[in-house]
C-alpha cells in the first residue's frame, strides 16, 4: 500500500477542511514549543540555580527530572481527554495550569517550592502537548498532513536543541544569580497571549471526531501512569546518585501486563479504552514508529545535554558560550524538519533511514574529533559536526510522526500521539541519565574529555538502534 493511499485510507469522509487550520496550527505549535522548551532550557541553568537557591546538586536535579517525570506521566491520558472532550478545553485547562505554575517556579523562595511547582508545570505540559498531534490529525489530510507534521517536528527538534542557547542568553542578560527565574517567568506573558488565541481559534469538541462515548478509562490511566513512574523515577533518581529506586524497575513488566489485560477487558465490554492496543498490531508503522522515536530521543537528547555540561564543567565556558556551541544542531533541525515534512508523503520510511544515518555520522565525527580540543579549536569541529547531526535530526522527527500516525483513526489521534510522545519522554529521560552517568563516572576516574567521548558513543548506540528498526520497517514496506 503506497504512502498516499494510506493517507486517504486514514481520512475517510469528504468534509471541507477548516479554512483557519494553518492559523490554528501556528497557535498550537507556539504552545507546544513553550511546553517542550521547558524540558531543555533548564539544563543550562542548573549550576546557577544551585548557587542561587543554596541547595544540593541532588535537589536541583529534581527541578529538571521532576518536570520530565510528570510530563511523561499524563501524556496518554491527556491525549485521550482531548479525544473525548475536545482539544480546546484541554488546551485551555493545560495552558492555565502552565502559566500559573511557571509564575510559581519563577517566584519560589526555596528549592522545595521550585520542585513542587515544576511537578505541577510538568502535569500541565502533559495535558497540552498531545493536543498538537490530535489537532493535526483532526484538521489536515493527505500531503497537507505531512507538511503540518513537518512543522510539528520542527517545533520538537528546535525546542530541544535551542533550549541551551535561549537559556544561556537569558542568564547572560539577567545575571546568573537570579536570571534563572526569568527562564520561567517569560512563560507568563507568552502563555497569556497564546491563551487568547486558543480561546478564539481552536475548535471545540466535534462529535464526528471525538466519538459518542466521552468516558475516560481511569483505571487504565492509573495503571499506565504507575508503569511510567516505575520506569522514570529510578532513572531520575540515578541522576541524583540514589540507586535503591532501581528496584522499581522490577515492577514494570507486571504493570504493563496488567495495563494490557485491563485494556482488553475494557474493549470487550464495549467501552472506550485509554489506548486501543489494536493500533500496535493492525496499524502499519505505528509500533515501529514508537520504537524509533523512543530510541532516537534516547540518543540525541543525551548528546545535547552532555555536550552542554562538558563545555561548562569540563572546559569552563559560560552558559551563553556553551549554548552557542550546540546551536548548530538547532539550526540544522530548523532547516530540515519542514523540508522533510514536505517529502515524506512521497518518500516514506526511506527518509527516516537516511536521516538516522546522517545523525549517526555527525555525532560520530564529533565524538572522534571533539574531545581534547581547546575552546577555540572546538568551534571548527562542533559547528560542522553538530550542524550535520541537526540536519539529520530534523528529518527524523517529523517524518516519523507522520508515518507513525498515518493510519491512526482520528478519534484516537490524541491518545495515539500521546503514547508516541510518552515514548519520546521516556527515551529523553533514560538517555540523559545514561549519558550523564557515563560522563560523570569516567570524568571522575579519568578525564572529562574521555567522559564526553564515551557518553557520545552511548548515544550513538541508541541512534543506531533506531536505524536498525527503521531499516526493518522500510524493508517490510
Amino acid at each position: 500500500m503506497s504512502t498516499e493511499t494510506t493517507r486517504q485510507h486514514a481520512d475517510p469522509g469528504s468534509e471541507e477542511p477548516d479554512p483557519r487550520r494553518w492559523r490554528i496550527l501556528a497557535v498550537s505549535l507556539i504552545v507546544g514549543f513553550m511546553a517542550l522548551l521547558d524540558v531543555s532550557i533548564v539544563n543550562i541553568a542548573v549550576p546557577s540555580m544551585q548557587r542561587g537557591l543554596h541547595t544540593t546538586p541532588g535537589a536541583i536535579q529534581w527541578v529538571v527530572s521532576g518536570y520530565a517525570l510528570t510530563f511523561g506521566l499524563v501524556l496518554v491520558a491527556g491525549g485521550r481527554l482531548g479525544d473525548a472532550f475536545g482539544r480546546k478545553r484541554l488546551m485551555v485547562i493545560g495552558l492555565c495550569g502552565f502559566i500559573v505554575s511557571s509564575a510559581a517556579v519563577g517566584l519560589a523562595p526555596t528549592a522545595l517550592a521550585v520542585i513542587g511547582a515544576r511537578l505541577v508545570q510538568g502535569l500541565a505540559a502533559g495535558l497540552l502537548t498531545p493536543q498538537n498531534s490530535g489537532l493535526i490529525q483532526q484538521l489536515f489530510t493527505g500531503p497537507e498532513r505531512g507538511r503540518a507534521f513537518g512543522l510539528f517536528g520542527f517545533t520538537v527538534s528546535v525546542s530541544a536543541a535551542c533550549g541551551p542557547v535561549l537559556g544561556g542568553a537569558i542568564l547572560a542578560l539577567a545575571g546568573e544569580a537570579t536570571g534563572w527565574r526569568y527562564l520561567f517567568l517569560i512563560n507568563v506573558p507568552i502563555g497569556l497571549a497564546a491563551l487568547l488565541f486558543v480561546v478564539r481559534l481552536v475548535p471545540g469538541r466535534n462529535e464526528a471526531v471525538s466519538g459518542g462515548d466521552p468516558r475516560v478509562d481511569v483505571p487504565g490511566a492509573l495503571l499506565l501512569g504507575a508503569a511510567v513512574v516505575a520506569m522514570l523515577y529510578p532513572v531520575v533518581s540515578v541522576e541524583g546518585h540514589q540507586y535503591w529506586p532501581l528496584l522499581m524497575l522490577l515492577a514494570v513488566p507486571a504493570l504493563i501486563w496488567a495495563f494490557v489485560r485491563w485494556e482488553r477487558h475494557v474493549g470487550r465490554r464495549g467501552r472506550p479504552p485509554l489506548l486501543d492496543l489494536q493500533l500496535l498490531r493492525r496499524v502499519p508503522g505505528y509500533a515501529s514508529g514508537l520504537v524509533i522515536g523512543t530510541l532516537y530521543f534516547t540518543g540525541f537528547t543525551g548528546v545535547v545535554l552532555v555536550t552542554s555540561f562538558y563545555l561548562q564543567e569540563g572546559l569552563g565556558v559560560g552558559p551563553l558560550h556553551a549554548g552557542l556551541l550546540v546551536a548548530p544542531y538547532a539550526v540544522g533541525a530548523a532547516v530540515s524538519a519542514p523540508i522533510a515534512g514536505n517529502f515524506v508523503s512521497s518518500v516514506g520510511r526511506r527518509i527516516t533511514v537516511a536521516a538516522l544515518v546522517v545523525v549517526a555520522v555527525g555525532v560520530t565525527v564529533f565524538a572522534i574529533l571533539g574531545p581534547t580540543r581547546t575552546v577555540g579549536q572546538l568551534w571548527w569541529v562542533a559547528v560542522p559536526a553538530l550542524l550535520l547531526a541537526g540536519l539529520g535530526g530534523g528529518s527524523v522527527v517529523s517524518p516519523n510522526l507522520t508515518l507513525t500516525l498515518a493510519e491512526v483513526p482520528r478519534e484516537m489521534g490524541g491518545a495515539a500521539g500521546g503514547a508516541l510522545q510518552t515514548g519520546q519522554r521516556i527515551g529523553s529521560s533514560i538517555g540523559a541519565a545514561l549519558l550523564m552517568t557515563a560522563y560523570s563516572l569516567v570524568s571522575e576516574h579519568a578525564s572529562p574529555h574521555l567522559g564526553l567521548r564515551l557518553a557520545l558513543l552511548v548515544g550513538i548506540v541508541a541512534i543506531v538502534g533506531a536505524l536498525v528498526v527503521a531499516v526493518r520497517d522500510w524493508r517490510r514496506g
